[in-house]
């Protein structure tokens, strides 16, 4: 073969080996970035939960934000769904403000829209109503595909519909329903904030799940978000912050726990 022939076939072969780097350096990237999951936010709108409602509002707003903006590392969610737990009676749904509601809106903006949908007027905490509504949507929207997230927002505590069972008791809690989410997806999590130690652990322990992640951030330990915020810092900027919201609320659960 005479040179310039062989000096082609090696630019050929170069040019192969450089595209081929390049998908690889690019399906590599892909891996890595954080999945696209479906969040679900519930707020709880009864009255056991008035003490810790504006700080948990206070705190949502920024969380939302966060991830809408994908600040500080945050993944921005594919779907977005915001909702009260909560009613006047028993088994009544709530609707669904979907991320097209927060799109273009400052934490200002949200957290006045989160007072507005949901305030803190009503008698009961009903958490099998707002997880069988996240199992509907998630269904009719085609959404199983996604890793889902589903945060609760509320002290933790079960009422309880019948008389003979008393409310915060073992049995109230043995009364909460899971089993809407097991098979929804290959990862879903149920994350509950602003609970007591007690109440985190009784979840943790009394509340039958099969294939459903659980986390629980205490009362105690969300109050402390305002103090990860430096002043005069803008929220892109508020490094600290973000960390802390990935390390505690945002924390990766493994299968089992």
């Amino acid at each position: 073969m005479s040179r310039p022939g062989r000096s082609l076939i090696a630019r050929l072969v170069a040019v192969a080996l450089i595209g081929a780097a390049v998908a690889v350096s690019a399906a590599e990237t892909e891996d890595n970035k954080l999945p696209r999951s479906t969040l679900f936010v519930g707020i709880d709108t009864s009255g056991s939960f008035r003490a810790a409602y504006d700080d948990a509002l206070a705190f949502v707003a920024h969380y939302l934000y966060g991830h809408l903006h994908e600040l500080g590392g945050l993944a921005k969610p594919r779907d977005l769904f915001v909702t009260a737990i909560g009613g006047k009676d028993n088994s009544e749904p709530k609707s669904f403000h979907p991320i097209h509601e927060f799109n273009n809106k400052d934490v200002g903006q949200i957290e006045t829209d989160l007072r507005k949908w949901f305030p803190p007027t009503d008698t009961l905490t009903d958490f099998n109503v707002f997880f069988e509504k996240v199992a509907s949507t998630v269904k009719d929207r085609n959404l199983v595909l996604a890793p889902i997230t589903v945060m609760v927002v509320s002290d933790g505590v079960p009422d309880v519909r019948s008389g003979a069972i008393k409310s915060g008791s073992p049995a109230s809690y043995q009364q909460i329903n899971l089993s809407p989410l097991d098979y929804l997806s290959k990862s879903v999590t149920v994350r509950l904030v602003y609970a007591s130690p007690k109440v985190g652990d009784n979840w943790r322990k009394l509340v039958k799940r099969d294939r459903v992640r659980f986390w629980a951030v205490e009362h105690d330990v969300m109050r402390g978000w305002r103090a990860q915020m430096k002043p005069e810092t803008g929220l892109p900027n508020q490094d600290r912050f973000w960390k802390w919201v990935r390390d505690n609320v945002d924390y990766r659960v493994r299968r089992g726990v």
